[in-house]
Parts: structure tokens; sequence; C-alpha cells
């Protein structure tokens, strides 16, 4: 692994900066389920191992700031009952996170991964279609 100054890979920040609104949304998903995942592992670890909480407390802090960065990008104007119905789904994948917090609960953090993982894939696809030209009706 490359380590870089200040933590930061220079290569992301371009793909960042110049990736369209339906790649950022996708980079965001996956940026969700990455510490999902963490926080997935640290629940996997015995009782008595010390890095059990941190690594939960880490995941699902980070997944929370993912999706609070989602919710308030929501366009409700332009997106109407899609932007509202995105922002439902937002508040229950908080929820759901908070509970494997505070329970150090798999089957939450489980659960938000399998539906953010379906959704991700929902994005990709459109990029995909839009790339080729296809109109999804």
């Amino acid at each position: 692994m490359v380590a870089f100054r200040n933590g930061r890979n220079p290569y992301q920040a371009t793909a960042v900066q110049t990736a369209s609104p339906g790649q950022l949304v996708v980079m965001l998903y996956d940026g969700v389920l990455k510490f999902v995942s963490v926080a997935r592992a640290g629940c996997a670890l015995p009782e008595a191992d010390p890095q059990r909480l941190p690594m939960v407390q880490e995941g699902v802090k980070r997944s929370l700031a993912i999706i609070d960065e989602l919710r308030v990008t929501l366009d409700k104007d332009k997106g109407g009952e899609y932007a509202e119905n995105l922002d439902r789904l937002y508040d229950y994948y908080s929820r759901r996170l908070l509970k494997a917090q505070i329970t150090l609960d798999d089957a939450p953090l489980a659960e938000v991964e399998k539906l953010v993982g379906t959704l991700r894939e929902g994005w990709a696809q459109m990029l995909v279609a839009q790339a080729q030209g296809q109109n999804l009706a």
C-alpha cells in the first residue's frame, strides 16, 4: 500500500474532481459499503477484543457521515418523489447503523450493506445505460 502525505490519495482526488454527479453518488455508495464492511469486521471480533468497539464505532461513524452528505445534497424540488424516497431510505439506513453501533449487532449492518449495494448497482447500471445512449423508462 502506498502512503500519501496527509493521508490523501491524489488519484482519488482527481477522480472525484472529474466525476459526473452520478459517478459521485456511486463513489459515495462505495464509501458507505467500505465503512460498513469495517464495522462488520469489528462485530465479528470476539467480545473481549479491544479493537471490536472502536472498529464498529469508526465504521458506523464514517458510514453515517457519507449518508448525511447524500441526504443534504438531495434536491427535493427537482427530484420530487424520487428524492423524498431516497431521503426516507437514507433515514432508515442511519437508524439501522445507529442500532448496530449501540448493540454491536451485525444484522443491521448486513441489512444496510445489502440495501446500499442494491442501490449502488442500480445507479451504476443507469450510468452505463446513459453512456450507451439508452433511455431508461
